[in-house]
């Protein structure tokens, strides 16, 4: 009986980590793993840490439970480790890790991960949107028919939502993530481009951002 070297447990942790499209269309979903700590930091200076994590493990299930609808494959690029027993079904969800060392890379690296894969329509979308709901995700892929790219700009001058039908890295690089000018960057980059805007939402990142959702007001000081 042989005995399971490195170089095959490697090989064999390549072979689960490749998944065969089942659709034309991809939905990658990018979370940071829910520690306390860890997550919505900015969130976490006024209202705590337990706060902000409960309310970024709402904002997670919301979203498993937005995207488990959708007619596509839907891959979860974790931030720090991958978790196989979690609210992300292993049925409907494909699971991956984030690379790079910005978040520019991070998508980059994504994207061309499943393009190479063949599909012909992907996604990315954001996991702390309270607001966002299956319909904007079908219409964000109905657009792609008749539009080279789709973005879903959210109020705080960046983006929830990007779709493209082929990778563009102009629009992973030059940008200041978590600056109120990435919307207007990744558009200027786009400009000859034909590009389908969604509704503008509001994602959740900051204690005035509670203020409108009513899900939240309880954590209102």
């Amino acid at each position: 009986m042989g005995l399971l070297n490195t170089k095959n447990s490697n090989e064999n942790e390549l072979v689960s980590d490749f998944h065969y499209p089942t659709s034309k269309k991809a939905i990658i979903i990018f979370v940071r793993n829910p520690e306390l700590g860890k997550c919505k930091t900015r969130l976490a200076k006024t209202i705590g840490d337990e706060a902000a994590l409960e309310i970024y493990n709402d904002l997670l299930k919301h979203t498993a439970d937005i995207t488990c609808k959708i007619n596509a494959d839907k891959y979860v690029y974790y931030s720090e480790n991958i978790s196989k027993n979690d609210l992300w079904d292993n049925l409907l969800f494909r699971k991956k890790l984030q690379t790079g060392d910005t978040l520019g890379k991070k998508m980059t690296n994504a994207f061309t991960e499943l393009f190479s894969l063949g599909y012909e329509k992907i996604l990315i979308v954001g996991s702390d949107l309270p607001n966002i709901n299956t319909a904007h995700i079908n219409l964000a892929f109905e657009s792609l028919n008749d539009h080279d790219y789709v973005i879903g700009p959210a109020k705080d001058g960046g983006y929830y939502l990007l779709g493209m039908l082929k990778f563009n890295s102009k629009l992973f690089i030059n940008k200041d993530w978590g600056n109120s000018t990435v919307l207007k960057d990744s558009l200027n980059d786009l400009k000859k481009e034909k590009v389908y805007l969604l509704e503008t939402l509001n994602d959740i990142d900051i204690y005035d951002d509670l203020k409108h959702i009513d899900t939240f007001k309880r954590y209102l000081l």
